[in-house]
């Protein structure tokens, strides 16, 4: 009997990411996946586009930590609300290593047929990861307000 949705989801952050499992890819991920909002803006990355993207951000954050924090299944799709923590300390980013903490969330809907993700819509706090890894800089404590009365 295949995997529910949520298991499968918990599997994948716990394994792929959190583990470092390149084998768990190919496990729980189709041959055949289609990932949004992993790559450039209106394309759709593969399985072996999402490898790369896994290697290079577990190259930048080689501690990283994803927590998932909650799901919730409809049918076929799991919604995932998570959390990011990890260390800048490589270049997989394309920004040389900051040594600064990272903290982001997220949240990601996956697409589960047979036990294997078969399509992700990822959408991550790219923002706050770019300003924490120094790569733009973060607003002003003042500049906060001001864009907040607007």
């Amino acid at each position: 009997m295949p995997l529910d949705p949520a298991t499968v989801a918990r599997r994948w952050f716990e394994e792929v990411w959190n583990q470092g499992s390149e084998r768990a890819i190919d496990e729980l991920a189709a041959e055949n996946l289609i990932a949004h909002g992993l790559g450039e803006a209106g394309h759709p990355a593969s399985r072996d586009d999402f490898r790369v993207f896994w290697r290079n951000l577990r190259t930048a954050l080689p501690d990283i930590h994803i927590r998932v924090e909650e799901t919730v299944t409809e049918g076929d799709k799991v919604a995932i609300r998570v959390f990011l923590e990890g260390t800048h300390l490589g270049e997989g980013l394309g920004v040389a290593p900051s040594n600064a903490r990272v903290n982001i969330s997220g949240i990601i809907v996956a697409r589960v047929i047979n036990g294997q993700i078969v399509e992700g819509w990822n959408n991550w706090d790219q923002l706050a990861l770019l300003q924490q890894i120094r790569a733009i800089p973060a607003p002003k404590p003042a500049d906060r307000f001001l864009s907040a009365q607007v």
